[in-house]
Order: structure tokens, then C-alpha cells, then sequence
């Protein structure tokens, strides 16, 4: 369990929230907006409405005493900038700031933020990967050059098991596991026989995974 600030109670804000709770972290939600504080009020431990520019009121957050502080301000690229400065000088261990630009990026990153996160972007570009390809179900990127894939099982594999097809030496990727009927089961092992109705959770770079796309 974690002890996390999260400045921002916008969309994303809220649902970076519900999910740090679920997760079973202390959530501590900051806006400016009594509003948004309010709707947001059952995602979170505890709320407090207030201005995250205001050093004394950062000051009053004891951020050093959180061991995440999130940066969720989407709506104004100013606040967001000077929040995250103030949390770093206030002793933040670890600021998660929010950019909607490479530009906003790197001056989040100059005036203290640890990583940038990129909601927009990043959902966009996996759903360009999810529907430009038929045969490609979901993506989840991990780096600029691997990615998690959910894909079919390739026709030729079907029937054959992961050890006849020597997938890792071959085809250069790891099955993290299968899906048949919506149900996960994970690692398979070497023995595992390939059927038509299942898919597969793949790790591996793009162009390997392209080439086993590209056997159907």
C-alpha cells in the first residue's frame, strides 16, 4: 500500500484515483474545485480543496510524507508546471506529472517532475494499433520499441505445441499466455498445444510480432 497525492480531480484525475483505491493505496485528492472535489469525494481516502500553486498551502500537504505525488492538472499547462516545482521543492520523493505535449514534457521534466505520463497519447496510439489491425486485439506498450500483444493463434500453429514451434529461438517472443473464452491462463508451458479458438498474450518487438501476424 502507497500514500499517494493526487493533485487534479479532472476525468483522468478521477479515474487514476478509483484505481489507486481499488488497488488498496491511501489516496489524498487535491483541486482547486470544490465541485470536482465533491463529485470525486467516494474515489478517494481524503480530499482537500485548495490551490497547489500557493507554496503554503503545498507546504501544509507534508509531501515529503507521500511516497507518490501526482501532477493530474490537464486544463492548465501553468499550474501544472508550477505544482510540480513546488512539490519537488517541498522534498516530493516522486512527482507523476501529466503532459498533453512533448513541448509541456520536457519543461515538466527541467522543473522537477521524476516521469511524465501522456493519457491522451498513449491511449491513442494504442487503439491506432488495436484497430489498424485485424489481427491485433490489444496492445500495452512498454518501451518505444516492445509491447505486450494479444493476437490470434497463428493457422499453421494449431495443433502444434510451443516446443515443436520453438516460438522463442524462431520467432524471437515470449508468450506470457493464452485466452480462450474470456479466461486467462497464464506462462504455458513448453508442452502446450496450440488451439483455433484461443488467443495469445505475446511479448516482443513489433517487427517480430509483425512476422508472426503476418503467418495468418
Amino acid at each position: 500500500m502507497k500514500s499517494v497525492l493526487l493533485i487534479g480531480l479532472g476525468r483522468f484525475g478521477r479515474h487514476m484515483a478509483e484505481r489507486l483505491l481499488e488497488e488498496g493505496n491511501e489516496v489524498l485528492g487535491v483541486d482547486i474545485c470544490e465541485e470536482r472535489v465533491n463529485d470525486a469525494m467516494d474515489m478517494l481516502t481524503n480530499a482537500q480543496i485548495g490551490d497547489a500553486t500557493n507554496e503554503l498551502f503545498v507546504e501544509s500537504l507534508g509531501v515529503r510524507n507521500f511516497d507518490l505525488c501526482v501532477v493530474a492538472i490537464g486544463d492548465n499547462f501553468q499550474s501544472s508546471l508550477e505544482t510540480t516545482a513546488l512539490l519537488k521543492d517541498y522534498g516530493a520523493p516522486f512527482v507523476l506529472s501529466r503532459a498533453n505535449r512533448d513541448v509541456h514534457a520536457k519543461f515538466l521534466l527541467r522543473n522537477g517532475a521524476d516521469r511524465i505520463v501522456y493519457p491522451e497519447k498513449e491511449m491513442a496510439q494504442r487503439m491506432a494499433v488495436k484497430y489498424g489491425n485485424d489481427n491485433i486485439f490489444d496492445c500495452i506498450e512498454l518501451t518505444d520499441e516492445y509491447s505486450i500483444y494479444e493476437i490470434p493463434v497463428p493457422e499453421s500453429w494449431v495443433g502444434a505445441s510451443i516446443l515443436k514451434k520453438d516460438v522463442r529461438k524462431k520467432y524471437r517472443i515470449s508468450i506470457l499466455a493464452t485466452k480462450r473464452l474470456e479466461t486467462l491462463y497464464p506462462l504455458p508451458g513448453a508442452e502446450h498445444v496450440f488451439a483455433e479458438d484461443e488467443t495469445l498474450i505475446i511479448l516482443g518487438h513489433f517487427k517480430d510480432v509483425r512476422a508472426v501476424i503476418k503467418l495468418h
